[in-house]
Formats: C-alpha cells, structure tokens, sequence
C-alpha cells in the first residue's frame, strides 16, 4: 500500500473518495473504483488550474470539464457539491443513482449545473470535448483572447480509448492542432473483465503522439508531478494526453487495484479500512468545514475571472455580436425564409433536395453568422458548403466549415460538442446509409436535447447505382424510434427550406434533414409564409370529396401527385398528403390529424420499410415501398423493379375502394 501524505490536496482528494464510497454504499450500486483512482488528478486539476463560477455555471469563457469515463460520475458530484453548486447539496449524494434524483449513474446534462455532457457510452466524451475545444479556437479567432481563452479538459479511461470513436477523435483533434484540449488518461490497467491485458496491447502514448498529439506522463497520486505535467500541457501548441498511472480504487486497501474494485459497493467492513487508511476520522456524508473551505476558494477565485470577463465583455466592440450568438438569436431567420420560398414558389425549379439543401443553406447562412458546416468528406455530394463559407484549417480558425475526414461518428459527436460548447450552431452531413455510423451520438443529442442538425442525403434506392450498401431502407424507421429527433424528409425546395428553418429555430430537439440525390419537382406552387413542414403533414392535394388518401414523403410525393392525377382520370379522387415529419405531425391535436387523413381508404408511400408508418396506416391500409434491400442500377430501373410507382399507387387504390 502506497503511503499516503496528508497534505492539503490530499485532504481535498479524500473528501472525494470518501463521499464516493458513502453514496455508492448507501445506494448499493455504483462504481467507487475510478473516482477513488482519480480523485488527487481531479483535485490537482481543479485546485491549481480550472476556471469555473458556481454561481455562473454557464459563464461563457469557463474551462470545460468532461467525465468521459461517466461510469465514475459520483467523481463530478462530489467535487461539484464540495465547490457549492446550489443544486448539488448533501441531499443529491444520499439519493445517489436514485429516481429523481440529479446523481444519476452516469452524469447527464441538464440534470445538474457543471456537468457539461451526457456520458456514459464510451469515448462520447472524449469525441465531444473535440468539438468544444473546436469550438473555442474558433470563437476565439472571431472575437479574441480577451473573450475566449478558456481549456477544455478531459478524464478518459481505458474503455473511452479502446472504443472505435476514440480513434476518429484524436486523429482530428491533432490534426487541427486544437493545443488547449488536454485528456487525462486514467491508466490503472484495469477493465471490468479484469487486466487490460486480456484484451489489448496497444501502446496508447504512442497512439497518441502519431496522432500528432503531445504526451506526457506521471504519478496519478503525486500531486506535483500531477500539476507539472498540466501546466507543461497548457504551454504546448498540441492537444496534450497526460498518462495518470493510477491505482483504481485506491485508499481501499484490500481490494484496491482489482477489478472488483470498478463497479460494485466496497462494503462496510472495507469502507471502514479505508476510512482508516486514509486517516479520514469522519462519520459517512461528513465532511469538515475546512474541507469546503479549501474547496471554496476554487469557487471564489473563479467568480474572481468571471467578474473580470465580464468587464471586458462589456467594454468589447463585439459585445452584441458575441451576446447574440451566445443566445442563437435566429429571429432573422423566419422573414428571411419566407421570402426565399415565395421565389421558390414562382421559379418552381427542379433539383434534388440536397441540392435545394444548398440553395436554403445560401439563406441560413447570410442570415445566421454563427451557423457552422461540415461534411465526412463529402462535401461534393452532400452539398454542405454554400457559397460564401470559408473552411478552417489548423493554422486559421476564421472560418466557418470543418473538413471532419472519413469520420462520421466522430463528427457527430464533435458536432454535439460545438452546440453544448454555446456560440456555435453547427451542422454535418454524410449518406444516409452511414446514419448507422453516427448513432450513438445522434442518440445522446436527444437524450441531452440540444439542437444538433444532422444532414443526410442519398436517401433512398433513388441513389442508384452505388447499390445495396449505400441504399438506406430501414434507415428512416430505426431513427424515427429515437425519441426526441425530428426526421425531416421533404418533398422539394419549398420544403426543404423549410426543414432548415425548423432545424435552425430549434432550441431542445436535434434535427435530421433527409435529402434525395435525384432530381424532384417542386409541388408546393402557391407560396404561403406559414411553415408547413412544422405541422408534420399537411394536404398537398385536397378535393371536395375524397374516395382515396395518398401520403408520401420526400421523392415519393411525386409519385403520389402523379397517381392522384391517374386516377382522376377514372373518376376517382384522392387526397395527396405530404408528410415530412412525422414527429412533428403527432404533436398535432386530434382535430388536425383526422382533417389531414380523412376517413378514406389511405395508401402510403416511401422508398424505405413500411415499419413505423402506424402513425398514418391502418392495418386495412395499404404501403408502396421496400421490404428487402436494393440493388445497383439507374434510380429509374430501381422504382419500376420494386414497384415504388404511380401505376402501384393506382392499383392499391381501387382494390380499397
């Protein structure tokens, strides 16, 4: 057992371990082993070097902190309660992991103030502490030291770097050379399984430095070596990795580091060893005053740096600059929008709607200044880029669109840091077929209800020839099942710009624009200023009386329009109902709903699965689209062989009626 000198820090370090072991005693359930592990890194970090206000926890220019091991959240409750956050109180430790309660298992923004994002998922949080110090060097190219010069720091452990994500996080992260990103790797070599041995022997400094990262190590209990390697990161121009060599779960001396140590209570008799080892005289949930002393003037010093931000926020040429976007003030937006749909309405051009994606971005980005682009290299074909955006590079962060690589997870999750991060509004594409890539963290941008926009084109068999892989089918149906994400599929140009207001204006919902590769006409010819794409659904084509409804998303509305024409021709009439969101259409009252589809026979249409579409269809009701995968061949010669047409329409319409 190492020897433990009882010094100040060390002192402030037990506090977190022993509040670590009461809560996760007292709820039988938790993880003691890596707060236990980290907590003198932790101290060091906060006690020397973190700029926060608890009484500002939004406060713009603060450090960042991110759990990426979320397993050990009782880590950031402890030191946030011991800070004096207001909404952190002894009563938040006892209720550890229980409902209703702001300690949750794993940190989750918005429950609490100081926890910066939801982890949990492994390497989300390293991937989205990317995307904050992103966005730090860029706003500081906009607006200057005196505004934005804040550090973004990082506890990782052994599972947040063995996850895939991490691999695209770190390569971009030294890439552009984001030099005040500074992760602190828990190396305990332990993992649930047992030693990180039984699973790997990956030399993780050297992973790093090919990266182009700075590395460097030390003693995960030797508080000066502990902040030498800190400050030496904070004076380095790379992103640092700062090796911890930690013992997990130390100060419980007979079960310290095993793997027995990671996610279970340490036990009474254990936790009175380790009360014992770390000379911690103190009953459970007691914690000195002097202990909050100390703790406090981390708090004070930093309500000291706030209050001088604020002077020269204050006296700033930029101030209503930076304050607007600060709050995403977007009320530009809904005028602006409006008048580009009347052109829209009037011209009725013809494209894909990745390429309408691009007309509207021309809009949202002359009107929005904070708004920033991207792609996973498909610039060219997700049409990202309008035209008078300017790409950051590692050398100028001026701009205002980020080449993300062949890295579509780490770009979602780098693009949830950008939002959580504040001042930025970034949006990404890729092909919809690689949503599956992004998943987990398009999943925690809805949990955390931050309005992230996702683009994704190539939506459906109408891609063509790129075949089976690159051919979304049950892509619509899985991400409709995430609560919390607006699907926008539109059916052309108009509908298009209107998805992007919608995603632009949201403030708690993450959003999803799904765009085509093919050509489609523009049906919404009478201009009107109202966003109908925001009531979900809406009728496209509505006769006195209707014999048939026909709904249809994005490019199978055309499909639709032209069956609803066929069938007038035999006398008989259909509805046409465009649905791009169907989220947004089930918020709708009952009244609107039952006026948008009628008592009619309905056929629905999409070039996707069938699953999901209950919303709108009753079992007695009939569906065009997939049921299997597709096939390489022109988009023409793919809707005739899966019989997605008007003629299919038609048929299903009269055998109803």
């Amino acid at each position: 057992m190492k020897d433990i000198q009882i010094t100040q820090e060390t002192r402030m370090a037990n506090a977190i371990r022993a509040l670590t072991m009461d809560a996760v005693q007292k709820a039988n359930s938790g993880h003691p082993g890596m707060p236990m592990g980290m907590a003198d890194v932790a101290t060091v970090l906060f006690n020397r070097f973190m700029n926060i206000d608890p009484t500002a926890p939004k406060w713009a220019d603060r450090d960042r902190f991110v759990l990426s091991a979320g397993h050990g959240s009782m880590l950031i409750y402890a030191i946030n309660h011991l800070l004096g956050y207001e909404d952190m109180g002894m009563d938040q430790i006892k209720a550890f992991r229980q409902l209703g309660s702001r300690t949750a298992g794993h940190p989750e923004y918005g429950h609490a103030e100081g926890i910066e994002v939801t982890t949990g998922p492994l390497g989300q949080g390293i991937a989205t502490a990317v995307g904050m110090a992103i966005a730090e060097k860029m706003k500081n190219a906009r607006y200057g030291t005196d505004l934005v010069d804040h550090f973004t720091y990082v506890i990782a452990g052994d599972g947040c770097l063995m996850e895939g994500i991490s691999h695209e996080a770190i390569d971009l992260a030294g890439h552009l050379g984001l030099g005040k990103l500074i992760v602190m790797w828990d190396d305990n070599s332990i993992t649930i399984d047992g030693d990180t041995d039984l699973s790997s022997s990956m030399d993780q400094k050297a992973r790093f430095a090919a990266a182009g990262w700075h590395v460097l190590e030390c003693d995960g209990h030797t508080p000066t070596e502990i902040a030498d390697a800190i400050e030496a990161a904070r004076q380095d121009p790379r992103p640092s990795m700062i090796a911890c060599r930690t013992i997990i779960g130390f100060g419980a001396p007979n079960k310290q580091g095993g793997h027995d140590v990671h996610g279970a209570p340490l036990g009474d008799a254990e936790i009175a060893a380790a009360r014992k080892q770390l000379h911690w005289d103190h009953p459970p949930f007691d914690i000195p005053a002097a202990i909050y002393d100390e703790w406090g003037r981390i708090a004070s010093r930093g309500a000291r740096a706030r209050a001088e931000w604020e002077q020269r926020l204050n006296t700033a040429t930029a101030r209503a600059e930076f304050l607007a976007a600060e709050e995403a003030d977007t009320s530009p937006l809904t005028a602006a929008i409006a008048a580009y749909k009347r052109k829209l309405s009037e011209d009725k051009p013809k494209v894909a709607t990745r390429k309408a994606s691009q007309m509207a971005l021309e809009v949202v980005n002359a009107t929005l200044p904070f708004t920033v682009g991207g792609s996973a290299d498909l610039t060219g074909s997700n049409l990202t880029k309008s035209s008078g955006m300017k790409s950051i590079t590692p050398t100028d962060f001026t701009g205002d669109y980020i080449h993300y690589g062949i890295r579509e997870h780490g770009m979602a999750a780098a693009m949830n840091g950008i939002v959580l991060h504040g001042g930025l509004r970034p949006y990404g594409g890729t092909f919809m077929a690689f949503a599956d890539y992004c998943r987990p963290a398009i999943r925690l941008s809805a949990l955390m209800g931050v309005p992230t926009c996702y683009v994704m084109t190539h939506d459906s068999i109408g891609l063509g020839e790129d075949g089976p892989t690159h051919q979304p089918v049950e892509h619509l149906a899985s991400l409709r099942a995430i609560p919390n994400l607006l699907i926008l599929r539109p059916a052309d140009a108009v509908e298009t710009a209107e998805a992007w207001e919608i995603a632009m204006t949201s403030t708690a919902t993450p959003t999803m624009i799904v765009a085509s590769r093919q050509g489609l006409p523009t049906v919404r010819t009478e201009h009107t200023d109202e966003n109908l794409t925001a009531r979900g659904a809406y009728l496209l084509r509505a006769p006195e009386a209707r014999d048939v409804t026909l709904i249809a998303t994005g490019s199978e509305v055309e499909i639709a329009m032209a069956a609803a024409d066929q069938l007038a021709e035999q006398g008989i009439k259909a509805a046409v109902v465009t649905a791009p969101c169907f989220e947004l259409f089930e918020k709708q009252d009952a009244a609107y709903r039952a006026e948008v589809l009628g008592d009619a026979p309905r056929v629905g249409c999409e070039a996707a699965i069938r699953q999901g579409w209950d919303l709108f269809l009753r079992p007695e009701d009939r569906f065009v689209g997939m049921t299997g995968f597709g096939a390489s061949a022109p988009a023409p010669a793919l809707y005739k062989h899966f019989n997605i047409t008007s003629e299919a329409i038609v048929s299903d319409a009269k055998e109803l009626i």
